[in-house]
């Protein structure tokens, strides 16, 4: 299935994409896709739901309405750096031994079509295509690798927009440069992990003003996924809902030299193969 939140932001209601057209709408079975519906093993429950309305024409088509995040803010937006050796080389630092975690305020969640808006001070504001982890049930201490996989819910293309000099100038957590209001774009869609045969094989990339700035594949991560879920298992408790982004490729703005850095009136377009586009425009400070 793939899971989709569309409307005003606040007033978003849960639905499952058909196709580009259509969608089956779940605001009568599901109060959102959140906590409470992924910790209840909420996509079993409503898959029957769906495959029933979409068998006997029960669908809605969609109108140009806004889609946000196809999940409901989390508890936590996790985050690992340096995921991808040809990243690591052009920002200059080593590949790490163990994931780099650090974490994004949860409040920066937003649609994969919402403005991206550069903070007050930034000078050097960057863009990073990612693929999303969503964590599926209540997660610590898992004994293996394997066990990782039964605790994902799904994928999504995330944006981790980034303030550099936030991020590596100002001393103390990277969080300072991730954190600030509509610093992560996510969705379009919630893909279930029956959808995507091979996560690592995932093409993906990103353009800016038309230019193709980032080409990567996740087959190229250091970290998989299901290594990164059993690992920051060890450390802390994943709750339902959760959102990991897992790194991103080589492209960054700092990694031109010059670098380039997001300015206003910029437009962000990115993808990956399976899970969906986004275009964001980015904003002056406000």
């Amino acid at each position: 299935m793939y899971l989709m939140r569309i409307g005003a932001p606040g007033a978003e209601k849960p639905v499952a994409r058909i196709d580009d057209e259509t969608y089956v709408d779940l605001s009568d079975v599901v109060t959102d896709f959140d906590e409470t519906f992924f910790g209840s093993d909420g996509i079993s429950r409503i898959r029957p739901v769906v495959a029933e309305r979409a068998a006997t024409g029960l669908v809605s088509r969609f109108a140009g309405e806004r889609t946000g995040a196809p999940i409901a803010r989390p508890h936590q937006i996790l985050c690992i750096g340096l995921n991808y050796r040809d990243h690591a080389a052009e920002s200059g630092m080593p590949v790490p031994d163990e994931p780099i975690l650090f974490t994004k305020s949860p409040n920066t969640l937003v649609g994969p079509n919402d403005d991206v808006r550069i903070p007050r001070g930034s000078t050097k504001p960057d863009w990073e295509v990612e693929l999303g982890i969503v964590i599926g049930k209540r997660t610590s201490y898992l004994d293996s690798v394997d066990e990782a996989r039964d605790a994902i819910a799904g994928y999504l293309v995330v944006n981790d927009v980034s303030e550099r000099a936030f991020q590596l100038e100002r001393g103390g957590q990277w969080a300072k440069g991730k954190s600030a209001e509509t610093f992560n774009p996510a969705g379009p869609w919630l893909a279930t992990t029956d959808e995507i045969d091979d996560v690592l094989a995932l093409d993906m990339w990103l353009d800016v003003n038309g230019v193709r700035r980032q080409s990567g594949n996740t087959k190229t991560m250091i970290f998989d996924p299901y290594f990164i879920v059993h690992y920051l298992s060890q450390f802390l408790v994943l709750e339902p809902g959760d959102l990991i982004n897992t790194g991103t490729p080589p492209g960054v703005g700092m990694g031109f030299t010059p670098p380039v850095w997001l300015r206003p009136g910029d437009v962000m377009e990115l993808g990956i193969r399976n899970l969906g586009t986004q275009r964001q425009h980015v904003l002056g400070p406000r």
